[in-house]
């Protein structure tokens, strides 16, 4: 199956041109790599289209949601596969997640807590955070998730284009996994490693962003 790789990237100049790369040698039936270049202007987009990546830029930052559904429009793989843009995701496992398709699975995370966290990949506050996010997942749509947060993921092109999504910011991720559960399909998890962001800066704010994300999480749940 033909896999669209899609960065959502904002002021990533330090990372991008390494994470293209690594997508472009490690991705089995890859098609493009799309980098959505969310409002940078530290050269990113530049930096990204000379690594050989197809880029859309936005005039201002909107969001990684608006980014990641901007690349689901612009993308013509069977497989969608989402990773972060700032080095943190190992390009190397990219094929244990496309592995892990079969039959009825519609949905593959990349699990941090399955895996492995490098240190001073995730703060405790963070880490406890998402925890508590998952445990409400679990506890709102029966599922037996341990990494609903992942950025590190792929889906299949029928199920991107099913969901309604809407979220403009980190709530993405909880958007897009709750959509494929609400529609019965299978979502399984495998391990993967976090490593340490080793340039620039995170632009999550974990209380503003973490209450979007809970609001989201609930809009979900009352959706007829």
């Amino acid at each position: 199956m033909n896999v669209s790789v899609i960065l959502a990237a904002y002021n990533e100049a330090g990372t991008i041109e390494r994470v293209v790369r690594g997508c472009m040698e490690h991705t089995p039936g890859l098609c493009e790599v799309i980098v959505i270049d969310d409002g940078s202007h530290d050269g990113t987009g530049k930096l990204a289209e000379a690594a050989g990546a197809k880029v859309e830029r936005f005039a201002k930052n909107r969001g990684k949601g608006a980014a990641v559904r901007r690349g689901i429009e612009l993308s013509r793989g069977d497989l969608l596969l989402f990773l972060d843009a700032d080095g943190q995701d190992d390009p190397r496992e990219i094929p244990a997640l496309l592995g892990a398709f079969e039959p009825g699975v519609d949905m593959v995370v990349g699990s941090r807590f399955l895996g492995r966290f490098g240190e001073g990949a995730i703060t405790p506050l963070n880490r406890a955070g998402n925890q508590l996010l998952t445990g409400i997942v679990n506890a709102l749509f029966r599922a037996h998730l341990t990494d609903t947060q992942a950025g590190f993921r792929a889906v299949r092109r029928t199920a991107a284009e099913r969901a309604r999504l809407s979220a403009n910011r980190y709530d993405i991720e909880v958007d897009l996994l709750l959509s494929v559960l609400r529609s019965g399909a299978r979502v399984v998890e495998v391990p993967v490693s976090r490593t340490r962001r080793d340039h620039g800066a995170s632009s999550l704010h974990s209380f503003r962003d973490g209450t979007r994300i809970l609001l989201r999480i609930l809009r979900k749940r009352l959706e007829g």
